[in-house]
């Protein structure tokens, strides 16, 4: 055991597990105090998640799954450059903006590829958006917390006031919908009516890109460095602030182009007037921390958080309120957040063994 302890793979996998597994203890028993006579088979509803319905229910795991990988690589991203990105919703509905108006009003742009200059915009808004708080950070030392949660609310009043100005239908009470719609790329044979799309795979195909530039390349060492010691990393002759600026701009990015794929789905999903910040941004933190910030791990954790998310729909067939479902799920889902304090426990008891065998 002390072997396997040293392994830190191991320690990750093992963390996610427990915490995984203590989320759904407690969310068994939330349900079987609600709803005594339905708390089981409620349970196994939200473990069969997506497969409840097949094929319908898996397409709309890869669905819910493809806009919380993203805002998890956003999220995991930044956590591994030492920045915590919390303002990933405010990036998300900025980048979705981008991506509608460009849908919308960028006719002359060919139609085979406006979907795609369309994510582009969205993957500019949102680094653009993000870059305020690398500045901030980078040359004023100011929290990049507070600075991102107070982006959140200014992102999503501008975008309100943008819709308003720009692509609001009054007649149908919503934004337009683009014309810039994803392609599906078969998930609409091989998965109907679901709403995957090739979205899922943009995603996926984002998460090795990421983890290609953190471990595989000199750009992603220079910003692993700054994250682990600022100081350091300027004395040995990285430039310390274009490093934060750039990690939270390849943050925003990401979350920007969640945004995009949101919104230009073609399911019927419209930028609306709310006073609400997008959940998907928040949803991201849980997805990073269960995922330890790998952005391969992010992928699998994003769909079991979509898994998740999708059981307790199909919850609703049983004797259970709307808001005991959105209960339990969270319950899951944060005490899978603790996989970091799970790991950090791992990482003590590894060293006390190690230092009893010496």
């Amino acid at each position: 055991m002390g072997k396997l302890l040293q392994n830190d793979n191991f320690k990750s996998i093992l963390a996610s597990v427990i915490a995984i597994l203590l989320g759904l203890l407690v969310g068994l028993i939330i349900l079987y105090i609600t709803s005594p006579n339905d708390a089981y088979y409620g349970f196994i509803t939200v473990l069969k998640g997506g497969l409840n319905s097949v094929p319908r229910g898996v397409g709309s795991v890869l669905y819910t799954a493809t806009p919380v990988i993203l805002t998890g690589l956003s999220v995991g991203f930044a956590f591994k450059t030492g920045l915590f990105n919390i303002g990933a919703s405010g990036q998300f509905i900025v980048g979705g903006f981008a991506a509608v108006y460009i849908g919308l009003k960028w006719l002359f742009i060919p139609r085979p590829i406006l979907w795609i200059v369309a994510l582009l915009g969205a993957i500019l808004a949102g680094a653009l958006w993000a870059g305020i708080v690398g500045l901030l950070k980078a040359y004023r030392n100011v929290n990049e917390v507070i600075t991102s949660i107070m982006l959140n609310y200014i992102g999503v009043f501008l975008v309100n006031y943008l819709v308003l100005a720009t692509v609001y239908d009054s007649r149908r009470n919503q934004s337009i919908t683009p014309l810039a719609q994803i392609p599906k790329w078969g998930f609409d044979k091989l998965l109907p009516n679901s709403g995957a799309n090739g979205g899922i795979l943009i995603a996926v195909a984002v998460a090795i890109i990421i983890y290609i530039i953190i471990d595989k390349t000199t750009f992603g060492y220079e910003l692993k460095a700054v994250g682990f010691n600022r100081d350091a990393a300027h004395y040995a002759g990285i430039n310390e602030k274009r490093s934060i600026v750039f990690s939270m701009m390849i943050a925003g990015a990401i979350a920007g182009l969640a945004g995009g794929l949101v919104y230009l789905s073609g399911t019927g999903v419209h930028i609306e007037v709310k006073d609400i910040i997008p959940i998907e941004g928040f949803n991201g933190i849980p997805v990073a921390l269960l995922a330890n910030s790998h952005p391969l791990a992010i992928i699998f954790s994003g769909l079991f958080v979509a898994h998740l998310n999708i059981g307790g729909f199909y919850m609703q067939r049983f004797d259970f309120v709307p808001e005991v479902i959105d209960m339990m799920v969270a319950v899951i889902i944060y005490f899978s957040a603790f996989a970091l304090a799970f790991k950090n426990a791992f990482n003590r008891w590894a060293l006390r063994l190690k230092g009893d065998e010496e």
